[in-house]
């Protein structure tokens, strides 16, 4: 049985109105990763979190330049310039890591992150991701699988979902490591109060079968 999960998140490039063009403006950048953050989630009662860790990533575009952040990330996220260039990695190095933290462990972030900027920023650098696709899912099929009804659900993200299940939430919003222990903190709230079981997560992440990690 699984005895685990790791949440996470991303944060990205943006500009204002990109979300909604689907990055298609002729100054959109790419939706490159900045940040993951990331949180363990036990699968066993008290279902305990761990403390949320974090990596900041460098954007760098096709050609290898270095992407600028647009003002209006530094104020979504709080990232600035100098935060990225002190502390940034490559993303492969930063996946790395995250692989490493979650110890085999499924990964779960609200929504498809892995698919909206991990392997955006990936086939831009020409890189294979160091941990299998299959490894990611997203959290939110549970929340629904939990009783809430779909049309609700659809409005839910990472920093209002707390609030929606009357939680306190961490914050801070748009926060990699915040975002991610949100979703955790609800999570670990269905599970408590038995609207989701270890197996329905198992099941959920396809690993139902496999031994204890």
């Amino acid at each position: 049985m699984l005895v685990s999960v790791v949440i996470y998140d991303c944060e990205f490039l943006t500009a204002p109105g990109a979300p909604q063009r689907f990055w298609c403006g002729p100054t959109d950048p790419d939706p490159l990763t900045i940040q993951i953050g990331a949180v363990r989630l036990s699968l066993d009662p008290p279902f305990t979190l761990s403390t949320p860790v974090g990596w900041y990533v460098l954007p760098l575009d096709r050609d290898g330049t270095r992407v600028s952040l647009h003002p209006l990330v530094t104020k979504l996220t709080g990232i600035t310039e100098d935060r990225v260039t002190s502390e940034g990695v490559a993303l492969c190095t930063a996946l790395a890591a995250l692989d490493d933290f979650a110890e085999g462990a499924p990964l779960l972030a609200w929504g498809k992150d892995e698919l909206l900027s991990l392997a955006a920023t990936l086939f831009v650098r020409d890189e294979a991701s160091p941990v299998p696709a299959a490894r990611f899912r997203s959290a939110v099929p549970l929340v629904v699988q939990a009783g809430e009804p779909q049309e609700v659900v659809e409005t839910l993200r990472s920093n209002t979902i707390c609030k929606h299940f009357d939680l306190t939430d961490p914050g801070p919003a748009h926060d990699a490591r915040g975002d991610a222990n949100s979703v955790a903190i609800a999570l670990q709230h269905l599970l408590a109060s038995g609207r989701l079981t270890a197996l329905d997560v198992a099941r959920h992440c396809n690993v139902a079968d496999q031994r204890r990690i």
